[in-house]
């Protein structure tokens, strides 16, 4: 398949810039998979789409205060710290990178200073700080590290709060992510409430957002893409209530697509099928409009632990565990576009994305939503 099939027009305007005043106050588009239908409503009305017995599972990760502008020479760099790798010493992303090389010091603020010890490819950098207590500093100094379609003033400190506390989810517990896991932004403790009143079992994993999914495709057929490790975590409770549920075929409700590559990782993982399924995913039937994910109810089940995956779900893929999926809209091109399109089939997909600019819905990580059954 070409990544030019992925493609779909989409007018400036309709790319939120801003959240809206009440985060349970986005659209939501609800696709029906089955009957190949969709329905225009609301994301309050999301609990009505849940059954006692279904199992709800977000992801709990937290967003670092990922985005800092550093001196070098007296010019400015951007930077975005994207992981630690050992205590003190981190990973970082900076723009221009041609500046930054080897043995340079970078100023962030008085008292927070790095030393690049290591230049990596596609930009990335190895700073080593001393002291070592770099995300005390980014939380006093950070900026939240939003999209580059949401625009932004330099170091706007009129926005930073905001952006702090709405890019991120209101159930954030494990810290180490740099995105949102964008789908969780519309819940509130209200709704979670009623969600639980209905006999709905809310589970949480954590998957830390790194460069994997937000990794351009650079290649022209998708089957040559090659997704970049990110780590995720499942506690022995949500695996337990993840298999328990699959045995008992009630439905597993994946909050955004970062829950579905974890909860697809660890089937793969824990039927000992992941390289099995690699090598050969593309001879798969792609699903068609309306068509039934395939759900195998013999599932082995899912393991828990932590764990890293560079899984990348593309339309062919058979889906295991995850049985409904409530996602935002996704850039062209892009490999969260493909794996929704594996989920709800190809057409389906890019005839809802039409159907929602005709709609004039609000798209990417301030936008609406969309719910697929």
């Amino acid at each position: 398949m070409h990544v030019s099939e992925f493609d779909y027009d989409l007018p400036a305007e309709l790319i939120a810039q801003h959240p809206l005043p009440a985060r349970d106050a986005s659209r939501m588009m609800v696709v029906l998979r089955k009957e190949g239908r969709i329905i225009n409503s609301r994301f309050s009305e999301f609990p009505g789409y849940l059954q006692k017995g279904d199992v709800l599972i977000l992801n709990n990760t937290k967003v670092i205060p990922a985005k800092v502008w550093g001196m070098k020479d007296g010019k400015e760099v951007e930077f975005l710290f994207l992981r630690e790798r050992e205590k003190g010493v981190w990973e970082v992303l900076c723009r221009p990178a041609k500046k930054i090389k080897a043995g340079d010091r970078i100023t962030f603020a008085p008292g927070f200073e790095g030393k690049v010890v290591e230049s990596c490819e596609e930009g990335r950098r190895i700073l080593k700080f001393s002291p070592p207590d770099v995300l005390d500093r980014l939380r006093e100094v950070g900026f939240a590290p939003l999209p580059p379609y949401i625009k932004r003033k330099k170091a706007n400190m009129d926005l930073r709060p905001e952006d702090l506390e709405r890019y991120q989810t209101v159930f954030a517990e494990k810290e180490g992510a740099i995105a949102a896991p964008t789908a969780g932004l519309h819940f509130t403790p209200q709704i979670l409430g009623l969600i639980r009143n209905k006999g709905v079992e809310i589970e949480q994993i954590a998957l830390q957002v790194g460069l994997a999914t937000f990794q351009p495709m650079r290649v022209e057929r998708i089957e040559e893409h090659k997704m970049l490790e990110e780590t995720y975590r499942i506690s022995k409770r949500a695996a337990k209530a993840v298999n328990q549920a699959k045995m008992e075929s009630r439905p597993v409700v994946a909050v955004g697509t970062t829950v579905v590559r974890t909860l697809e990782s660890a089937y793969l993982l824990g039927s000992d099928r992941d390289s099995e399924r690699q090598k050969d995913r593309s001879s798969s039937p792609a699903l068609k409009p309306g068509g039934k994910v395939r759900i195998s109810r013999n599932i082995g089940g899912i393991r828990p632990g932590t764990n890293s995956t560079s899984l990348f779900i593309y339309p062919g893929f058979e889906f295991q565990v995850v049985d409904k999926l409530l996602t935002n809209f996704h850039l062209p091109q892009s490999t969260l576009l493909m794996l929704v399109s594996a989920f709800a089939g190809q057409d389906l997909i890019l005839h809802a994305y039409k159907e929602a600019v005709r709609e004039r819905y609000r798209f990417f990580s301030y936008g609406d939503c969309m719910l697929i059954l």
